[in-house]
């Protein structure tokens, strides 16, 4: 019986090319298959029984493609696609900077989910809610749906992990794309470049972040950045032993040490030069919320940025404050307020820090003792 239903709503989901509100299977809580034994919740970040104490990142599970071939499952279409994110999560934040890099506001929506994530994961804000951050609404395509958790059943009713931004919605299939950021930033960089004005065509070195010349640097960089710093500082915090935190602490400031070097050898103001690349896009998102979240949320406390780290304070603020598409889509507010509310395990009383102040120096403003020691 349950099959027959399955198929109906299949059948009549397609019945419309935009349908408002799919037949769904009813929401329920994710199964979590891998931690069902110890009773592990959605906020357990490690495994109440391992030893090792070390932070496990889960895989993506939808791993589609949007392809500018016509032809394709997925083809690149004008108001097709439906991004969710939020501006607390540096994953989800790298789609909303390629996005607006790339010109793409008027070809894919998007909307953020409220900064607070419980046991249900994240939700959507409310009617009555204001929140900051250009579209944090209820969720605008699927009246009835109150948490992100509600598109991935909506996607596959079966589904048993974590309910994870970034989301990329197919308006017309009704279903999950792609929930992996690092793909759908690339996918973003070209397949939509036929529906876009020429300034923003990869072609002709325009908005290329991906540069052919550039890849094998981009690539050998991000293998880095990823593990030991975007990572790095997660395995940080929600270490759950003292041998675990500092092997993932050390190994995260050695890293940084390294951009820093990487950053004092660039030709321009960006990682590789006188151009923006994803190598910027994917070190932005962590290093913003170093010095307001990490330092001391996650015990990233050897330095912060920026009195420990002149070159990738420079960077930092040059895209923040120059650069719309980084300072205009990060959201202090939603960054600090969602780590420090949202992860009881660390945070029991959900304090959230009053500093530093400011979130963010001016472009030519050093904290005392860096300026101190410029003299």
């Amino acid at each position: 019986m349950s099959n027959i239903l399955h198929r109906i709503r299949q059948q009549v989901s397609h019945l419309s090319k935009f349908p408002t509100t799919p037949i769904l299977a009813p929401a329920r809580a994710a199964r979590f298959s891998t931690m069902s034994d110890n009773k592990a919740t959605i906020t357990d970040w490690v495994k109440p029984d391992d030893k090792s104490g070390e932070f496990k990142r889960q895989q993506s599970a939808f791993r589609n493609f949007i392809s500018k071939d016509a032809n394709s499952e997925f083809p690149a279409e004008k108001d097709r696609y439906h991004l969710y994110v939020s501006y607390a999560c540096p994953w989800a934040h790298r789609t909303l900077i390629v996005r607006r890099l790339k010109g793409l506001e008027n070809i894919i929506g998007f909307t953020s989910v409220h900064w607070h994530m419980a046991e249900k994961g994240w939700r959507f804000a409310t009617p009555d809610e204001h929140v900051p951050g250009e579209n944090t609404t209820p969720e605008p395509l699927h009246p009835d749906f109150t948490h992100l958790r509600d598109l991935y059943f909506a996607a596959d009713r079966d589904y048993a992990a974590r309910f994870t931004v970034p989301v990329l919605w197919d308006k017309k299939k009704q279903t999950i794309v792609s929930n992996e950021s690092a793909e759908i930033i690339r996918m973003l960089y070209t397949e939509f470049d036929d529906l876009l004005p020429e300034q923003f065509k990869a072609a002709n070195g325009n908005v290329d972040l991906y540069p052919e010349r550039l890849r094998h640097e981009i690539d050998e960089t991000n293998a880095w950045t990823y593990d030991d710093i975007n990572n790095g500082v997660y395995k940080s915090g929600f270490a759950t032993t003292q041998e675990a935190y500092e092997n993932n602490v050390r190994k995260l400031f050695s890293s940084l040490d390294r951009a820093e070097a990487d950053l004092a050898k660039s030709s321009g103001p960006f990682y590789f030069g006188d151009k923006i690349t994803e190598a910027d896009v994917r070190l932005y998102t962590t290093i913003v919320r170093f010095d307001p979240v990490y330092v001391q949320h996650f015990k990233c406390n050897i330095k912060d940025i920026r009195s420990g780290y002149p070159n990738l304070h420079k960077w930092l603020r040059n895209l923040y404050w120059t650069v719309p598409a980084f300072g205009e889509t990060t959201e202090f507010e939603h960054i600090k307020k969602h780590y420090t509310k949202s992860h009881k395990q660390i945070n029991q009383f959900s304090i959230t820090p009053v500093g530093p102040l400011p979130d963010i120096l001016k472009l030519d403003e050093e904290v005392p003792a860096a300026a101190a020691a410029k003299r």
